[in-house]
């Protein structure tokens, strides 16, 4: 179990004066309470709000707490995920603990519902049907994309619960609404190195359902660290896709990844998407916006085919699926109008059946043999405003290679100025970092991945 890496940006040190920190300083001193440093009027007006609340008020959302503060606090709040009812029982409800502000939004208040037939009908739920992996990812997508509204006590159309349970029983294609008490039943549990997309992370709190539990489901890694992977969830406000730490944002070390039993062998034919039948020539190239471009991007990436999507795959075509293409087609030795990056009956046939060879690792890939490693990060004073060294030119000249280069008007060069800040910050909401993480300043981490 790896915990969500600690980015040195997140602490700046207590004597820097920049506006910045000062601006944290204070803030974080009134967010706290006294026992960590925080102001004891601000501790003393939240403790009059939860005795309000416990006269018959019901409070409202958490107060937003800066970076700094989430690591010192962040046990004291708790799990908060689902608050789930008892097999075949009435929902549990429990007063809302959600923790805002948190980089990537950190974990969800998402109280579920039991177990149930397609739209809460009573009876038990049907046997499990069987599914593949890019059907998993692209029912997921489904909801993402119309933002499906959390919900415990509404259905969608399909009939699936609008929770992070029904969310997953729909993905999974199931006879009915699980709950994290049973989802485990459907499946098998493997390690983290066995991941693959449409695969889960499950927490059930057995001793106390209301307190953590929740699931999601797994989209692939986000970079060779394998310390962030893409996670679809049901989650309030609505169904979302984003990068997040390895396992969770809390309660990381209780989640347990799992199989779905009813997984086809790749390739096997099914019925609707999963269907072998290549589509037609006219699916791809440029122009081209369906879900066969989405399930070619997916089939892709579980090749190896990862490090050409910045973002996706989705339903556009674009030069990733090309480049991604053209890799696996050169994998497999074709050369020539046979890797061209445009796929036909015989690039389709390897994908779906899981033939051929995966897409190798680049040359210079980070963590592959010989790959050379980032510089050393110099430093966060030569990136403050009115700083001028060769540092900030090389960091805008990284950055306009990785494609966050449309904030400069001119340059990059040795001034650091506004053009800078907003690329670093760009990059940084590329990781998926948000809230104090991605505040445009360069840190070690930032600086790793951006060289790496």
């Amino acid at each position: 179990m790896e915990a969500a890496p600690v980015f040195e940006e997140f602490e700046p040190a207590n004597d820097c004066d920049c506006p910045g920190c000062v601006h944290w300083r204070r803030s974080g001193a009134h967010a706290l309470p006294p026992r960590l440093g925080g102001h004891p009027a601000a501790h003393g007006a939240r403790r009059a709000l939860v005795l309000a609340a416990a006269a018959g008020s019901v409070l409202g959302p958490a107060h937003t707490l800066p970076a700094v503060a989430s690591e010192q606090v962040g046990g004291q709040l708790g799990g908060v995920g689902e608050r789930a009812a008892q097999p075949g029982g009435a929902p549990r409800t429990a007063a809302s603990g959600a923790l805002a502000g948190l980089p990537g939004a950190d974990g969800p208040d998402t109280p579920q519902g039991g177990r149930s037939a397609l739209h809460g009908a009573p009876g038990k739920s049907a046997a499990a049907r069987t599914t593949s992996r890019a059907e998993i990812i692209t029912r997921a997508k489904r909801w993402v994309a119309a933002k499906v509204p959390y919900s415990m006590q509404k259905f969608a159309a399909d009939g699936y619960r609008q929770d992070c349970s029904g969310f997953v029983s729909m993905a999974w294609n199931l006879g009915g609404n699980e709950w994290t008490g049973s989802l485990g039943r459907y499946a098998t549990r493997i390690s983290k190195e066995e991941l693959k997309p449409g695969d889960i992370l499950l927490f059930h709190n057995p001793a106390n359902p209301e307190r953590g539990s929740h699931v999601t489901i797994f989209g692939g890694w986000t970079d060779y660290t394998r310390s962030y992977y893409l996670a679809y969830e049901q989650a309030r406000p609505h169904a979302r896709r984003q990068a997040t730490p390895y396992a969770y944002w809390n309660n990381g070390d209780r989640y347990l990844a799992y199989r779905y039993n009813g997984l086809r062998p790749t390739g096997q034919a099914g019925s609707g998407p999963a269907s072998a039948r290549f589509p037609g020539a006219g699916s791809f190239g440029p122009g081209a916006h369906n879900d066969h471009v989405t399930r070619l991007g997916e089939m892709l990436v579980a090749r190896g085919g990862a490090r050409f999507y910045r973002t996706g795959p989705g339903p556009r075509w674009s030069e990733a699926d090309r480049a991604a293409t053209r890799a696996f087609q050169r994998a497999q030795g074709w050369t020539g109008a046979d890797a061209d990056g445009l796929p036909g009956p015989t690039t389709w046939a390897y994908l779906v059946g899981g033939k051929g060879k995966d897409i190798p690792a680049a040359k210079g890939t980070p963590g592959a043999p010989g790959a050379p490693a980032a510089p050393a990060f110099p430093g966060k004073a030569y990136f403050r405003p009115g700083q001028s060294n060769d540092h900030v030119t090389r960091l805008g000249r990284q950055l306009v290679r990785a494609g966050f280069g449309k904030y400069y008007a001119r340059g990059p060069g040795p001034r650091w100025g506004e053009a800078d800040r907003r690329a670093v910050e760009a990059f940084q909401r590329a990781q998926g970092w948000r809230g104090g993480a991605a505040d445009g300043m360069p840190g070690p981490e930032t600086w790793r991945r951006l060289f790496a």
